[in-house]
């Protein structure tokens, strides 16, 4: 009786879990999933757009209006549903991690059918592969060289430029551009199964990382892995950076395991996929040489830790036939876009446009330069600093801590860039004030995909990035006024638990990964 007993008041505890947890975020789900016909991106050459019901909701005036409506309502439902997920898993309501994990499939489900939506990145990746068929190297050109490239659903604005992807993608794109043939449809939908099995590594590994951290693993999964960000970018929009995180917590998971060789390889192949990876390999040589290490050991296996990964870029660099560095002049491509969102850009903006209002004249781009310029200086600075003061932090938290670097000094900001820490800074521990920021930018950036005109189709809601941001601001201002769970997630109350260890074993756990 003692030994079922808990168990069966676990389940107590979590009964009627789909109702109150699954059933919203399905329907969110499944609203955007009809708006998507409307409003996500089919290629120009898929039959389906013959079909009368598409061709209704793509062209005609009620058609457009009626699957936008489903979009918004549907990120609000998601959101919604998160938050009230949320809210009982940081007050100890949700006592089983399956109910997590059932819960955010049931959220997924719909979208794995929809067409593309938020990007349409997913077509960039099929006619890079198509490159490569074709005898052309994607580090040289971009898409436009194959023909029937516009047709086949690529935003224009990468027609010319060459990719950023490592090497490993590329061998990846050019598998599934085969295995899909001429169509570009059909790729997307492989390009999203690998899209989720990147997120099915990060569900995979995340706990694990978690306890080794003395955090609860079902907040740290909550917030990490079933954020509404994670379904509109990931899933929905079946970006490669998810693939990317996946690996990267493999990569942990070895590393946990005192699997040093297998942990680099690993994480090399995460840059190898996009180089912003490439932040783990001087981290995991920390973990390796031990917590008490001095510095001629770490630089030891700092040094090994260079031998395996430009042995394992070599290798893969040989089996895609691009060379294993031509990333590295392709890496300013991203930049091509000026984006409020990236705060170094933003600020070269602003400074050019008062300029030009102070009669300098047209001097936005200049500023943007310096801005950017002066933001990597900083991101090299704070990235070193990381390095060689380690000191109270983990390898892990010191990986999460350098992507948001990159992410706030960085060139470009994207929505789905926030996905490179927020689960490792999930699985590390976060403060009541830092969970309070962490919700609140995942509830901003969720309706900025919403309000953004590049997030679904060119005609969306037709509003520019700023007045995007602004609308997102508002919105949450008037749901943190009008609703009880988003004011108790974003201010906080004295009952609930933040994502820190929270008795003295797990105080313990938690300090031992610590580097001094």
């Amino acid at each position: 009786m003692s030994i079922t007993e808990p168990r069966s008041r676990k389940l107590r505890a979590d009964a009627g879990w789909f109702g109150q947890y699954a059933l919203p975020g399905l329907l969110g789900s499944l609203f955007m999933s009809v708006g998507a016909l409307g409003v996500g991106w089919f290629p120009l050459s898929a039959y389906v757009l013959q079909w009368n019901l598409i061709e209704f909701m793509q062209t005609q005036t009620l058609g457009l209006a009626l699957t936008r409506s489903f979009v918004v309502v549907g990120a609000a439902l998601l959101l919604q549903a998160w938050l009230v997920v949320g809210i009982d898993a940081l007050h100890d309501k949700i006592t089983r991690l399956e109910t997590i994990y059932f819960s955010f499939i049931a959220w997924c489900i719909p979208l794995m059918f929809a067409p593309p939506l938020f990007s349409r990145d997913v077509y960039s990746y099929y006619m890079q592969g198509k490159m490569q068929l074709s005898g052309n190297n994607p580090y040289e050109s971009g898409v436009s060289v194959v023909p029937g490239w516009f047709q086949s659903g690529v935003d224009p604005l990468w027609g010319d430029a060459p990719t950023p992807y490592g090497s490993v993608f590329l061998l990846i794109e050019k598998a599934l551009a085969f295995i899909s043939g001429d169509s570009a449809l059909a790729a997307s939908y492989l390009f999203r199964a690998l899209a989720v099995s990147g997120v099915i590594l990060i569900c995979v590994n995340l706990p694990a990382l978690a306890r080794a951290h003395g955090i609860n693993p079902i907040t740290a999964v909550w917030l990490g892995v079933m954020n509404p960000l994670v379904v509109m970018h990931f899933v929905a929009g079946a970006h490669n950076d998810a693939i990317m995180v996946g690996v990267m917590f493999l990569a942990l998971r070895f590393a946990l395991k005192k699997q040093f060789v297998i942990s680099v390889v690993l994480a090399t192949i995460a840059l190898a996929i996009k180089p912003v990876a490439i932040v783990m390999l001087p981290f995991l040589a920390l973990m390796a040489a031990g917590n008490n290490s001095n510095w001629t050991r770490r630089t030891r296996y700092a040094s090994f830790t260079g031998i395996i990964s430009l042995i394992t870029l070599l290798a893969v660099s040989v089996l895609s036939g691009t060379g294993p560095f031509g990333w590295l002049s392709s890496l300013s491509t991203p930049g091509a876009v000026k984006s409020w969102l990236s705060p170094t850009t933003a600020t070269g903006m602003l400074i050019g446009e008062i300029m030009k209002l102070l009669g300098f004249g047209n001097l936005v781009d200049t500023s943007v330069q310096i801005s950017r310029l002066v933001g990597s200086v900083l991101l090299a600075g704070v990235l070193v600093l990381l390095v060689l003061r380690p000191a109270g932090r983990s390898a892990a938290r010191g990986i999460a801590l350098s992507l948001v670097a990159l992410v706030v000094l960085g060139p470009v900001v994207q929505p789905w860039y926030l996905l490179w820490s927020i689960p490792l800074l999930a699985a590390t521990g976060l403060t009541h004030k830092q969970v309070r920021i962490m919700v609140l930018a995942v509830a901003a950036f969720t309706i900025h995909g919403i309000a953004n005109s590049s997030a679904t189709a060119d005609t969306f809601l037709d509003l520019s990035d700023g007045i995007a941001m602004v609308l997102a601001g508002l919105t949450l201002g008037v749901a943190m006024l009008a609703s009880k769970v988003e004011r108790s997630l974003i201010l906080g109350d004295s009952s609930e638990k933040d994502l820190l260890p929270s008795d003295r074993d797990s105080q313990l756990v938690a300090k031992s990964m610590e580097l001094t």
